[in-house]
């Protein structure tokens, strides 16, 4: 029977093939120096003070002293096994003259500050430091990640967001982990919960994880304005700025995209890419992320009419990109090379430093793909125009017309169609001629021939037998 301690490790060597770990960075530990606006924690000569009109939830790992503490109205102090504070009377020797130091507010702390969190893609790695490079919007939790908060502290985050509530898999706060809704429910309604967790909007948990191979797309799109709003972008230099989806920033390096086919599993991927790649020494400072996303498909390059998913990488090599044009034009060769056995259709690059490249497999069909849809767009804005009455189409009378025309048949003697030119109905009609007396004489009706092509004015000069042609 397996103890529970290989149970966990089993369950995170298998749901690590889609699922990534996000842990909160900042905390609100007694112990840690940046929390406290001197930059070191009281000793015993110190006044240790906490603002009265601020909510704080306190972890306290060791055992303190303290000449003077001020507490909050609204507060906890969360301590450690052996933890806690006695009071030095007089001067501390070791803590010398003392000074009044004031815990740091933590009420700012958003939970949609990409800054404020790591990333990994498993738990070991968030506690080796091998954390992920991602897109801004992926490196806030998505619908499918496993949230930490390290084990042996205490925080305090604002949830506020348009949303309602910001789903995810699992939550994890000091050691346990909640997965079912109703237990993190209780927890958040306790004294602990409503101090660590502030805001608008509801965190809940028991989100499926991402059981496509293929990889699923993250779903912050909705709190892109939110997660942009935290995000300061730093000026670039380089030849081409590029934005990749999901980001916030223009980027100096490179963007790959890849269109995958059947057998396609992002893990593997992502491994393949850093076993062939990211060991070897000139590759060493680049900071690289893969994922799938939703990318506009745009007609003509205007016309918004769809996404489609696809692989991105995203490619950084903190100088002029051009390191980074390297590296991804490596990966679009190995995707042209090896596409049908890792399951990669098309794969293209685009470089801050300009160029770009692209191909695959699937390149013919991807071509026809987009011709159709360009077509199908195009008879759709035809379609709209016509709706709109920016094109107008001829009006019923003039079709009718036309197909009066088209009916109109009879018999020649070359055995084709007569042309009988305009309607008028004081020639095509023979009895309407003699209605006006005095008009025509029976001279100048003799002028007058109706032939079984039509009827036609007869010239005096010539004589219509001498002109007749016998076949």
């Amino acid at each position: 029977m397996l103890r529970t301690l290989d149970v966990l490790l089993l369950l995170c060597l298998t749901g690590a093939v889609n699922a990534l770990y996000k842990q909160w960075i900042p905390d609100t530990n007694y112990e840690n120096e940046t929390n406290w606006d001197k930059k070191h924690v009281p000793c015993g000569s110190d006044v240790a003070v906490f603002s009265s009109e601020r909510k704080v939830s306190v972890f306290v790992e060791t055992k303190h002293a303290v000449h003077e503490m001020r507490l909050p109205a609204n507060g906890e102090f969360i301590l450690n096994s052996g933890a806690g504070f006695y009071v030095v009377s007089g001067q501390d020797p070791g803590c010398g003259a003392g000074v009044t130091t004031k815990f740091k507010d933590s009420e700012s702390l958003e939970w949609f500050d990409p800054a404020l969190w790591q990333a990994a893609s498993s738990l070991g790695d968030l506690q080796s430091g091998n954390f992920l490079f991602s897109v801004h919007e992926e490196s806030v939790p998505c619908r499918y990640d496993d949230v930490v908060f390290k084990k042996l502290s205490s925080f305090r985050v604002d949830t506020s967001s348009s949303q309602t509530n910001i789903p995810v898999k699992s939550v994890s706060v000091l050691g346990k982990m909640f997965q079912d809704e109703l237990d993190f429910s209780q927890y958040l309604s306790s004294r602990s919960g409503r101090l660590q967790f502030h805001g608008s909007s509801a965190v809940t948990v028991g989100e499926p994880g991402c059981d496509d191979p293929t990889g699923c797309n993250c779903g912050n799109t909705v709190n892109r304005q939110q997660i942009c709003r935290a995000v300061t972008c730093a000026s670039v230099n380089c030849e081409k700025p590029l934005l990749p989806e999901g980001h916030c920033c223009d980027i100096c390096g490179a963007i790959v995209t890849i269109n995958y086919a059947a057998g396609f599993k992002l893990q593997t991927y992502r491994d393949r890419i850093h076993n062939l790649f990211l060991t070897l020494p000139k590759y060493k400072s680049i900071q690289l992320g893969i994922s799938k996303v939703l990318q506009s498909q745009k007609l003509m390059g205007i016309l918004l009419f769809g996404t489609t998913p696809v692989i991105q990488v995203v490619i950084l090599d903190g100088e002029n990109g051009k390191q980074a044009a390297s590296l991804a034009r490596d990966i679009v060769r190995d995707a042209l090379s090896h596409g049908s056995d890792i399951g990669v259709a098309q794969a293209k690059f685009q470089a801050s430093s300009g160029g770009g490249q692209h191909g695959g497999i699937a390149g013919v069909v991807a071509g026809a793909v987009v011709g159709a849809l360009a077509l199908i767009g195009l008879i759709i804005v035809l379609g709209l125009l016509v709706h709109k009455e920016v094109i107008r189409m001829p009006p019923l009378s003039m079709l009718a017309s036309l197909r009066r025309f088209k009916r109109r048949s009879g018999t020649t003697d070359l055995g084709g169609t007569p042309d009988h030119g305009y309607d008028n109905p004081m020639f095509d009609n023979p009895s309407m001629l003699p209605d006006i007396v005095g008009l025509y004489g029976a001279k100048d009706i003799n002028t007058i021939s109706f032939t079984p092509t039509g009827i036609h004015f007869v010239n005096p000069v010539y004589d219509e037998n001498e002109t007749e042609f016998n076949a």
